[in-house]
């Protein structure tokens, strides 16, 4: 059996597919843009025949398909029934953003004659909520540019990381700036002490290390990572039988500058190990210092 995975890139316009499949490429992937899905099975033959040394191929899929988008699912059945292995990648990124986006470049929404671009953006979420929900990797690019996304995509497709058994994307965030859409688990820390009050600790961070002495003085905070250590080392291992090869775990605190922040890197470097790879990232930890909004 061949070990060629396929990784089926989709989500919505304007979300950086085009991005993603540029990174893949420079990763050493076999892509291919814009694959109508009825071709996918005997796509995925042509890649399995002869000598082929081809490990990873990466096809773009969404919604330019106009009705051969319609046969992903049939499409999807046929890969499992030749028991070719495919992991779907999702891309995302909030209504708003979007709507920014497609001003900013003034290119034209696939969907552009269903009516005006507000109306075609939600009519695309529509439509692909259902393959959405078997995604098992979903990312949502509001907060990343090119150059972001390329290292994301790196951490997980990178070089010697096929051995992983599953990525582990730590996110720290503000409740202020809304709940990350990519999240698969969400933890409220706001019952932690909150080193804002504390004038000569309100303009750090949590990377500082005056703010994390703060943080982890309270024994709710060593509680707190104990306990939840253990429930994911409960979970984790389930959802990689399940399959899953990427999870989001996503912890909030008011603004996501100081606790959210502590509590982000101290489960990082509980859960690194062999098993895992751990990514962290700090969605809102200089958005207070800035002034900055959510777009």
């Amino acid at each position: 059996m061949s070990n060629l995975t396929f990784h089926i890139i989709t989500g919505l316009s304007g979300a950086g597919k085009t991005h993603a499949i540029r990174a893949l490429e420079d990763l050493g992937f076999f892509c291919v843009d814009n694959l109508p899905p009825a071709l996918l099975p005997r796509f995925a033959e042509l890649c399995l025949e002869g000598e082929s040394v081809l490990e990873h191929v990466a096809v773009v899929i969404d919604i330019r398909g106009g009705l051969f988008f319609e046969h992903l699912f049939q499409a999807l059945d046929e890969l499992k029934n030749k028991g070719c292995f495919y992991e779907i990648v999702f891309l995302e990124a909030s209504t708003e953003v979007l709507v920014k986006r497609f001003k900013e470049t003034r290119r034209r929404h696939p969907l552009s004659s269903q009516g005006p671009l507000l109306e075609e953006i939600l009519l695309e979420k529509q439509r692909m909520e259902s393959l959405r929900g078997i995604a098992n990797i979903i990312i949502d690019t509001s907060e990343l540019g090119p150059k972001e996304l390329k290292a994301q995509l790196s951490d997980l497709y990178g070089p010697d990381n096929d051995k992983v058994k599953l990525h582990l994307t730590i996110m720290s965030f503000g409740y202020k700036y809304g709940i990350p859409l990519d999240a698969d688990l969400v933890v409220d820390v706001r019952f932690l002490p909150n080193p804002y009050y504390e004038k000569r600790l309100r303009t750090l961070t949590g990377c500082d290390q005056e703010v994390r002495d703060y943080v982890c003085r309270s024994s709710l905070t060593e509680d707190f990572l104990q306990k939840y250590s253990d429930m994911l080392s409960f979970l984790l291992p389930h959802y990689v039988e399940e399959g899953k090869t990427h999870l989001v775990i996503a912890i909030g605190c008011t603004g996501g500058q100081h606790r959210s922040v502590v509590l982000a890197n101290c489960l990082g470097e509980r859960l690194s190990s062999q098993e895992y790879q751990v990514m962290i990232r700090h969605r809102d930890m200089f958005k207070q210092r800035t002034g900055e909004v959510l777009m």
